[in-house]
């Protein structure tokens, strides 16, 4: 009964704290996934040396350099929305993100015994992974807002937690056939079926009721949360388990980590992306 108290009480205060930064300002949005980029970043590099320990033998400057890469990276995406000392953010993203790769390279290779391309491989796969997705969503809150209202980044949100909410609960109602049990043993394609189902059925009154897009673009916002983001759990799942590890990290009593609350986030974003700059207007 504790840990029941314990994981409601962290998700409700989690729920706040998300909603008001999402729907504050655009600075709060840039700098609430900003945070998480830099938190699932530290995870992911946690991970990775649990699963080759290799990846301790780096540069001092690697990890700060890999930590600048994230904020250079949600920096050209937010383009020209923000300016610093009158230069647009993407121009001091570039040139930052140019300035830490130089810097990286060169300590790995002058101040290592040797260079380590796997261990570049593994922050660059980091940055992909991590940094890229969440950025991402900070390019949808910015230039395709609705009213100045952040309508499909919440929105996705929204499908993805509908998508696990009754997954969950319709696996464990008449959930039978396991669906990829070496990775998830807890998943059944009825639990997965349901969970696409009911994440239709909500995207279409959530963009019913709102006025704002088509029927047609929340349908398959829908449809890239519950596949694409289940693909993103599976995803996260069998990182862990080549970890050796149960949860990501220690984020949020009784929930795990970063990388454990935005597994599907983290997946379902570039293809949300992609579909909205092609045919959403």
């Amino acid at each position: 009964m504790r840990t029941f108290y314990t994981r409601t009480l962290s998700a409700a205060v989690f729920v706040m704290v998300m909603l008001f930064a999402v729907l504050w300002t655009p600075t709060s949005f840039f700098l609430l996934f900003l945070a998480i980029a830099l938190g699932g970043i530290r995870e992911y590099s946690e991970l990775i040396v649990r699963m080759d320990p290799e990846y301790t033998h780096v540069s001092s400057w690697h990890r700060p350099c890999l930590y600048l890469l994230v904020i250079a990276i949600f920096l050209m995406l937010s383009g020209d929305f923000f300016t610093f000392l009158y230069l647009p953010a993407v121009f001091l993203g570039l040139w930052m993100g140019i300035l830490m790769i130089i810097i990286m390279v060169i300590n790995e290779g002058l101040f290592m015994d040797r260079l380590r391309p796997r261990n570049l491989k593994y922050s660059l796969l980091g940055l992909l992974y991590v940094a890229l997705p969440l950025a991402l969503m900070v390019h949808l809150r910015l230039y395709h807002s609705w009213n100045d209202l952040p309508v499909i980044p919440l929105g996705l949100i929204f499908c993805i937690w509908i998508n696990d909410t009754m997954a969950y609960i319709t696996g464990s109602v008449i959930g039978k056939t396991k669906f990829f049990p070496a990775i998830s043993p807890k998943k059944t394609w009825e639990g997965t079926l349901g969970g696409v189902f009911f994440t239709i059925v909500a995207a279409c009154i959530y963009g019913y009721f709102g006025h704002t897009y088509r029927l047609v673009d929340w349908v398959v916002i829908a449809l890239i949360a519950s596949v694409v983001g289940t693909a993103g759990d599976l995803l996260e799942s069998r990182i862990k388990r080549m970890a050796g590890v149960k949860d990501s990290g220690r984020l949020m009593p009784g929930h795990g980590g970063i990388l454990d609350r935005f597994d599907s986030l983290l997946m379902a974003t570039p293809v949300v992306w992609l579909y909205v700059t092609l045919f959403v207007h």
